[in-house]
Formats: C-alpha cells, sequence, structure tokens
C-alpha cells in the first residue's frame, strides 16, 4: 500500500480543514441563509473541501505511481542492456578464442619445425593456418565495426525498385559455388501493376538482402530449394526469403537476431554471426520489420517489411522494370 508522507499528506488535508472552516464561519454568521436555500453554504463549502482533498490524494498517488513505473521500466532496461552486454561479451570471447588458439598453435610448430624439406612444409601449413585465422579476426572486427557505424550513420533516403534490386541479389549469390546446386526461385508480381518504389539506402537494402539468400544458401544442401517472394502488404513491401534446409532448433530461434549468435548448424561453417544482426539493423533504420519462421529439418521463412513511401507518382504509374540475365544455376519467375 502506498501511504503519503508528512508533508505530502499536509498538503492533501489542507483544502479539507480550509472547507469546515469555512462552512463554520459561514454558519454562524449568516445562518439566516437556511431560510432561503436547502443546503447549508458551509455543508456546500465542507463537501467542496472533501472532493478537493479527494481529488489531489488521487492525484498524488496517479503521480507516484506513474514515477513507480517509469523507474522500474528504467531498471528493467538497464538489467537487459546488462545482460546483452555480457552475453555479447561471452560471445565474443568464445568467438576470438578458437582463431587465436589456432594462431598461437600454429606459430609454436613455426618454432619447432627446425629446418629441412619437411620442415619448411610443416611451416608453410602452420603460417597458412595463421594467416586464416588472422583473416577470421580482421572479417569479425570489420563486421562488427560495420554494425556500430550503422546503429548512427544517416541513412540515404532515395527511391529504391525493390523488383530490380531482388534481380541484382541473385545474381550475386549466383556467383557462389554452393548456389548452383539449388533450385533459386524469384517471385515478383506483374499483374496488375508492379511492386511500388521503397525509399532508403540501396546499397544497404542490397546488403541485407544478400545476407538473407547468401543464408539460405548456405544453410541448406544441394537439390534443396530457395524462394524469394516480393509482395506489397497494404503500406509495406514484403519480402520472404524462404528455404527447404536445415531450419533452426527451437531453443535457438529466439537468439538469431543478435550479434555472433551461431547456432548448432553453423558449426563448421564459415561465418562470423554478424549476418542477422546486420540485416535487422538494416531494416529497422529503415523503418521495417523482420521476422523468422523455421522448423527443425524442414526449412526456414525470413521476412523483411520495409514502408511504401507517398504511392503519388511511384507505386501505380511505375513501369516493369527491363529484365536481366539470370546467374547460372538461378531460376527467376
Amino acid at each position: 500500500m502506498t501511504w503519503l508522507a508528512p508533508r505530502a499528506l499536509a498538503r492533501v488535508l489542507a483544502p479539507l480543514l480550509a472547507g469546515l472552516a469555512l462552512g463554520g464561519a459561514l454558519t454562524v454568521t449568516e445562518p439566516g441563509a437556511r431560510l432561503y436555500v436547502l443546503v447549508s453554504p458551509g455543508l456546500l463549502a465542507g463537501i467542496a473541501g472533501v472532493l478537493a482533498t479527494g481529488a489531489l490524494a488521487v492525484a498524488t498517488l496517479l503521480r507516484r505511481r506513474a514515477a513507480a513505473a517509469v523507474e522500474a521500466a528504467v531498471r528493467d532496461a538497464v538489467t537487459d542492456a546488462a545482460r546483452d552486454r555480457l552475453r555479447f561479451l561471452m560471445r565474443l570471447d568464445h568467438e576470438l578464442k578458437n582463431p587465436l588458439t589456432a594462431i598461437r598453435a600454429g606459430l609454436a610448430n613455426v618454432e619447432e619445425a627446425g629446418t629441412g624439406a619437411a620442415a619448411g612444409t610443416a611451416g608453410a601449413a602452420a603460417l597458412a593456418s595463421v594467416s586464416s585465422q588472422a583473416s577470421r579476426i580482421t572479417r569479425l572486427l570489420s563486421d562488427l565495426r560495420k554494425l556500430a557505424d550503422l546503429e548512427t550513420q544517416e541513412i540515404e533516403a532515395a527511391p529504391v525498385d525493390l523488383t530490380c534490386l531482388l534481380r541484382e541479389v541473385t545474381e550475386a549469390v549466383g556467383e557462389i559455388p554452393a548456389a548452383g546446386e539449388r533450385a533459386i526461385r524469384v517471385s515478383v508480381p506483374r499483374a496488375p501493376w508492379p511492386l511500388p518504389f521503397t525509399e532508403g539506402d540501396r546499397d544497404l537494402l542490397f546488403i541485407a538482402l544478400q545476407n538473407l539468400v547468401a543464408n539460405a544458401v548456405k544453410f541448406s544442401a544441394p537439390g534443396d530449394t530457395v524462394e524469394v517472394r516480393a509482395s506489397e502488404d497494404g503500406g509495406w513491401l514484403l519480402v520472404e526469403v524462404a528455404d527447404t534446409g536445415f531450419g533452426i532448433p527451437a531453443d535457438e530461434i529466439g537468439e538469431v537476431w543478435q550479434e555472433l549468435a551461431r547456432g548448432r548448424a553453423a558449426r563448421g561453417l564459415p561465418g562470423t554471426g554478424i549476418g542477422l544482426a546486420l540485416v535487422r539493423v538494416i531494416v529497422t533504420r529503415h523503418g521495417g520489420r523482420v521476422a523468422i519462421r523455421s522448423r527443425d529439418g524442414q526449412g526456414t521463412v525470413v521476412s523483411v517489411r520495409l514502408p511504401v513511401p507517398d504511392r503519388a507518382g511511384t507505386a501505380s504509374d511505375v513501369a516493369e522494370p527491363r529484365h536481366r540475365r539470370a546467374a547460372p544455376g538461378t531460376a527467376i519467375s
């Protein structure tokens, strides 16, 4: 139960006491008024004091509850931020530990190799391993730097033709060796009108969508299907990247958008665990939303919603973009 401090209690009771005092004064000095009205002016003044006291008490309690709610929300936010920071640092420690261990082992092998042809071969292999792990750390730090920059940098506001952008994305992903072993299909509406333009930074949106399609290729097997579906949904452009790949276990689905998150299916596969976090930040900075649905062993659908700006002169009268040559292994429908 919330109790009022003595000073606050005095402020609350002041109108009541003033009303009662005024009521008493009116009753004594103007007793004849009762001949003309049904209720004594003193009683009316007392009732007014009671009502004012109640209103002030309620207002005080509401203010205190609002302040307590804000304080609790801030406390929860600080706790969540601290927990996220700890989780990030633990993941960063894990991601850096393995390559650093490999680098130390490689350098130790170089020192122990000595001289001779066999030693030269072993030393070259050790140096190649060191170089590979150093490149891995460099990529990780570069991705983290990009992620940090995206949180604050200005986002360009220019019309973006999503249909054309998706074709360029699939062409770029088609150059991945594994893409030729998947059936990649892109579906965009042609009737009764093409997709409206969205607005933003074309290069950043390309990076986000390319990450999603490349992930679908990475986390699937030869012969699997990858579908990129685009549509207009109310005031949003909806892009879905679906695959018949490995899927995501239910206990990992809530972690996929976080930095350095790498599930069990990612073990042994190249990557830094920054891709989906990068997608989330890019889409959010464009005023959009991301979501993911997945069934372990059956596949995954990642959804991106981007806002449609003022449609006057953009959505209904934009001619369909010129077709681009499909990349090998890519079917565009």
